[in-house]
């Protein structure tokens, strides 16, 4: 009503959330139940009376509260936190975690009741937050560092959903004591921080290396984009810029960096100019060896700095991530059995799921991953490498597909994405899966486009797959692009080189189709979408010899694949000409009827 007069005040809001109470419920509803209520009245309903909070209302798996200071909101949901991860979980009592999300703003006061942006801001970060975990905004984060014993990790910029601007978000972390303490402790007794429970790495500054001042703000703008790229990657822990920047200027041990940081991939760098010309290298090292696992360099004119910058960002992660990876595989194969916990059981699942040509392989990668499941039951990532392993076996036509593995394949889609909600990798693979084995295109087809919103240098290729699936090769072959100048060392080379020869035979371009082919196969030589189309482009290319060889070492593969039963092993394509050119490709190729 005009002129009605709306009571206002600045406060701390935190929002909280029970992850995956869905599924909890419809396991256990008795259960879950008495344990909240149970975690509620023991622990946090007493931190939230003794840190001055109030609670305006509770949801079934979760509550609204209000504090006056946002550094008693921070403390209490830490305390919060750390009690309810300290507590062993009863023996056939369901495990509770909660998602935490802070900030602090203006806020609309009606009756017992609190509306505003102040609140919404909250409850996205609370979307944002891990299980186990409290997150809060750069207005909360302004107001409690230097206040508390806790550690902030920078997250970076994220677009929430239904807020009209970006907000930047940081990840509260324990520590012992405060800074200067932990930091005469370990002078003391040099004992290092202790390794996440993820792959972790901080990003030193560059060096300057021309004596340019101007050089420096690059520099420092380089690693800045590294960090916030690298962040996006769920599964990697990531030191924050304020962290890392404490090194600047110093020359550095990078073991001793890993102790005191605790990561244990460092990736350290330097700028030079000459010239108009600026040259920037990059190497990453693991701290516990010193070993070295990726190196580069980088080149280009000064009237290009920024498109440099974006260029060096981009390379430098996209090789990364796969460096990484390869390291923790390794890691995990030589980790004695008796000590094998959930993240483990997925690496060693990962190594067995990139053993492409190798049926016994894959079906011991979905063994890895459904006991990875059954150790943490919300693990994202391993619901996802586990549909994808029917993704394989379908495309290698080791299986026929029933309803029942395409009703395992959805339910280990969905889980992938309901749990993953932020989590690009397990987004885009549960999508891939439900496209290919499922045939659900559109839905495929979307998780895949979220899932490059979400992170931009994630060097996604199942979306290239989609698109010619929905006969659009123009689009599959920017995708396979990207992916492929993201990361050049992926191990799933020959897939991005194989769809990108698809395009190009549904373009017409069959020459080109055959020579992509044949770099997909030096790859991997028993990969079966590159024989199919080798074979397929070679035969309508005029190249008889090179279209026959492809087709006798497919059906020595796959002796049962015919052109009647081509459908069975390629994807869900949308036109039927494409399917009709496919299937007249290998006829002449010499595929039996």
């Amino acid at each position: 009503m005009a002129g009605a007069c709306v009571e206002r005040r600045l406060a701390a809001v935190l929002t909280a959330d029970v992850a995956g109470y869905s599924r909890l419920m419809g396991a256990d509803e008795v259960g879950t139940l008495a344990a909240l209520k149970a975690l509620r009245r023991e622990i946090v309903d007493p931190a939230i009376a003794e840190h001055h909070g109030r609670i305006v209302k509770t949801t079934g798996d979760g509550m609204l509260v209000e504090f006056a200071s946002a550094v008693d909101a921070v403390t209490c949901a830490m305390i919060i936190q750390e009690k309810m991860a300290e507590r062993k979980a009863e023996e056939g009592r369901p495990r509770i975690q909660f998602r935490v999300g802070i900030n602090i703003g203006d806020i609309i006061i009606d009756g017992d009741d609190i509306f505003g942006d102040g609140v919404n801001v909250a409850a996205r970060i609370e979307n944002e937050c891990e299980p186990g975990r409290v997150c809060l905004s750069d207005d909360a984060y302004r107001q409690v560092r230097g206040k508390t014993a806790f550690a902030f990790d920078d997250l970076g910029e994220k677009s929430l959903k239904n807020i009209d601007r970006p907000v930047r978000i940081y990840a509260v972390r324990s520590t012992i004591s405060s800074a200067a303490t932990t930091a005469m402790s370990q002078a003391e007794t040099g004992k290092p921080l202790p390794l996440p429970d993820r792959p972790s790495i901080a990003v030193l500054p560059f060096a300057n290396m021309s004596g340019d001042p101007e050089q420096e703000y690059f520099a420092d703008g380089v690693v800045e984009d590294i960090i916030t790229a690298l962040s996006r990657f769920k599964a990697l822990f990531v030191i924050a810029r304020n962290s890392s920047f404490t090194y600047k200027g110093r020359a550095v041990d990078v073991k001793q960096v890993g102790r005191e940081l605790g990561v244990r991939y460092v990736l350290e760098g330097s700028v030079r100019k000459s010239a108009n010309r600026v040259r920037i290298t990059g190497q990453l090292v693991e701290t516990v060896t010193g070993a070295h696992l990726w190196a580069d360099r980088f080149d280009g004119g000064l009237g290009d700095i920024f498109d440099l910058q974006d260029q060096v960002t981009e390379s430098v992660v996209g090789a990364i991530a796969p460096a990484v990876e390869k390291a923790e595989i390794e890691r995990a194969k030589r980790k004695p059995p008796d000590s094998l916990d959930a993240y483990t059981l997925y690496l060693r699942g990962l190594a067995r799921l990139y053993q492409f040509a190798d049926r016994q392989a894959n079906s011991e990668a979905l063994r890895l991953f459904n006991s990875a499941i059954e150790l943490d039951p919300d693990f994202a990532a391993a619901y996802s490498r586990a549909a994808s392993c029917y993704v394989d076996a379908k495309s290698s036509g080791w299986i026929s597909v029933t309803a029942d593995d395409i009703a395992e394949v959805s339910r280990l889609a969905q889980r992938a994405f309901e749990l993953g909600k932020d989590d690009a990798i397990a987004i885009a693979l549960s999508g891939e899966a439900l496209a290919y084995v499922a045939h659900d295109l559109e839905l495929g087809a979307a998780l895949i486009d979220r899932a490059l919103a979400l992170n931009s240098n994630f060097a996604e290729h199942s979306g290239g797959w989609v698109k010619i699936w929905l006969g659009e090769p123009e689009a599959a072959i920017e995708r396979f692009a990207r992916a492929m100048r993201l990361s050049p060392l992926d191990p799933r080379m020959s897939e991005m080189l194989a769809g990108t020869a698809h395009a190009h035979f549904f373009l017409g371009r069959h020459e080109e189709a055959a020579s992509l082919a044949t770099m997909a196969l030096q790859h991997d030589p028993d990969y079966q979408p590159g024989l199919r189309i080798s074979a397929a482009s070679a035969a309508m290319a005029g190249r008889p010899q090179e279209a026959h060889k492809a087709v006798v070492r497919l059906r020595q593969l796959n002796s049962l694949l015919r052109v009647s039963n081509l459908k069975e092993v390629l994807g869900p394509y949308r036109r039927v000409e494409d399917l009709s050119l496919y299937a007249e490709g290998l006829g002449r190729a010499g595929l039996p009827e």
